[in-house]
């Protein structure tokens, strides 16, 4: 059984009990107060028993978690001492880099299929009639056969459905061409801010997050996502398709002693803005699931009230830092923050919530019966890595000392939709016509069913594989179970509200 992880010292110490810490969490708090380094604290203590750990690196700083603390530090130094942590020791924790442009980490790459209609109506911001049409796409492809691996394979599925709307009208009902021109700007917009680079082969390996080290230390994945930020639908929606692909993919395993991984999702305001409501239930599905996978998820966040009440209701293990209530507005978000908390008598938690220093806040964890306990008002203790950045060369290091070194460097770029719908146009006119019924093909038969097979060779997708077997494994995951035709999505990604994957 996990020792439980020290957080926090009021009177008493505070301690984040492993076996309820995939009941998820909330880290809230004004810029400037201290979230940062109370995730990075927590992070430390789930890597030091074994908990591989996932969160976005969004100013860059969270990356000195993977540096020993300098034991010369002042600061370091007074809060150890005013804690009276005896036996304190400096140490980093082992890191993975990923960067979704591949250029601060290993490059993070999903298909389109993957990704699915529903998300990437979240993604392009579509109304319900463009969103109907795009969903339509994803299905003649499915049907058809055709690979949605990147965005160039979206683009040409897209012309080819808006060129033959009278065609596919009686098999999928009517096909807007405005629509159709209304997702096209949209793609453009989405390359122009790099989320192309996010599409592609070969697609990320789940259990690469999933890491330990010699020692048996959990491995801290870390998303650098300072430039990912100047885009944050990109940012909100790449975050969510992972979720829902551990969801997807990790076993249920009940109650286990400690999570096999905890999620950071920073910034978690840019999730909720503008959600849409069928997206809004799936999100809420997830969360409510995915503990029993055993993935703890803690939301990063300036004030609670970012997060929809149903699911800030499922979030047992909270960290409060000060709120600013110089607003109408502010007090109202600070009466919130402080009901969510199981009152103390001996604080008044609306009073001190504004009143807290850097790196104190009102903390209130899980107890063994998965009650929360009474807020106390506390001192986060210091990490035992270093604050703040890291040099070009320290990171430079950590990818070269990386498990998956040399495995996601290189795009690999297979044959798809795009290149089978641009072998299509190319060939004489006469032939791009739907194609004769024969006299063996039997009546209402639609004119795609006799495109030939994708199937693929299957590959695994061990540690320690190349980069063309991790492209296989990626191309083997694209293909479904209705002889290689059908494609399958995830629950945010699926066609038809959720489909199992196979």
């Amino acid at each position: 059984m996990p020792q439980p992880l020290l957080i926090a010292k009021a009177q008493e110490e505070l301690f984040l009990l492993p076996k309820m810490s995939n009941r998820h969490g909330l880290i809230a708090g004004a810029t400037g107060t201290g979230k940062t380094v109370t995730l990075q604290v927590m992070a430390e203590a789930f890597s030091r028993i074994g908990v591989p750990v996932f969160a976005a690196d969004v100013k860059g700083d969270l990356a000195g978690i993977s540096q020993p603390a300098a034991a010369n530090n002042p600061k370091l130094a007074d809060r150890i001492h005013k804690l009276g942590l005896s036996g304190f020791d400096f140490a980093g924790c082992p890191v993975t880099c990923w960067d979704v442009f591949g250029e601060q980490g290993h490059a993070v790459r999903a298909t389109v299929s993957e990704m699915g209609p529903l998300l990437f109506t979240r993604l392009l911001n579509l109304n319900d009639t463009q969103a109907g049409v795009l969903t339509l796409v994803f299905k003649v492809a499915d049907d058809s056969g055709l690979l949605l691996l990147d965005l160039k394979d979206l683009r040409a599925m897209l012309q080819h459905v808006g060129d033959h709307g009278k065609d596919l009208q009686t098999e999928y009902g009517n096909i807007s061409s405005a629509s159709i021109g209304a997702i096209q700007r949209g793609l453009l917009t989405l390359e122009q801010q790099g989320g192309d680079k996010f599409f592609g082969e070969p697609a990320l390996n789940l259990d690469d997050l999933l890491q330990t080290d010699g020692n048996g230390r959990g491995v801290v994945n870390l998303l650098a996502a300072d430039k990912l930020q100047t885009s944050p639908r990109v940012y909100a929606t790449f975050l969510l398709w992972l979720l829902s692909e551990l969801f997807e993919k990790l076993p249920e395993v009940g109650d286990p002693d400690k999570p096999k991984l905890v999620f950071f999702f920073d910034e978690a305001h840019l999730l909720f803005t503008d959600l849409p409501p069928a997206l809004e239930e799936k999100i809420e599905q997830v969360v409510r699931l995915i503990r029993s996978k055993g993935v703890g998820i803690y939301f990063v966040t300036q004030n609670p009230t970012d997060v929809p009440e149903v699911i800030l209701s499922q979030l047992g293990n909270r960290v409060q830092h000060s709120l600013r209530a110089f607003t109408p507005n502010d007090q109202k978000a600070v009466r919130a923050a402080a009901n969510t908390f199981r009152a103390n008598p001996k604080i008044s938690v609306e009073q001190v919530i504004t009143q807290l220093g850097v790196g104190e806040g009102l903390v209130s964890f899980l107890d063994e019966q998965g009650t929360p306990a009474m807020v106390e008002q506390a001192l986060v203790c210091p990490p035992h890595s270093q604050i703040g950045t890291i040099t070009p060369q320290q990171r430079q290091q950590l990818l070269q000392n990386s498990v998956v070194a040399g495995v996601y460097e290189k795009t690999v770029d297979r044959e798809s939709a795009y290149e089978r719908l641009k072998g299509r146009s190319d060939q004489p006119a006469q032939t791009t016509q739907a194609p004769s019924r024969s006299a063996s093909q039997p009546a209402g038969t639609p004119w795609y069913q006799n495109l030939p097979s994708l199937g693929m060779p299957s590959s695994g997708g061990r540690r320690g594989d190349t980069m063309m077997d991790a492209m296989m494994k990626s191309a083997v995951r694209s293909i479904g179970s209705q002889v290689g035709r059908q494609l399958i999505r995830g629950v945010m990604g699926s066609l038809l509200g959720g489909a199992s994957r196979r």
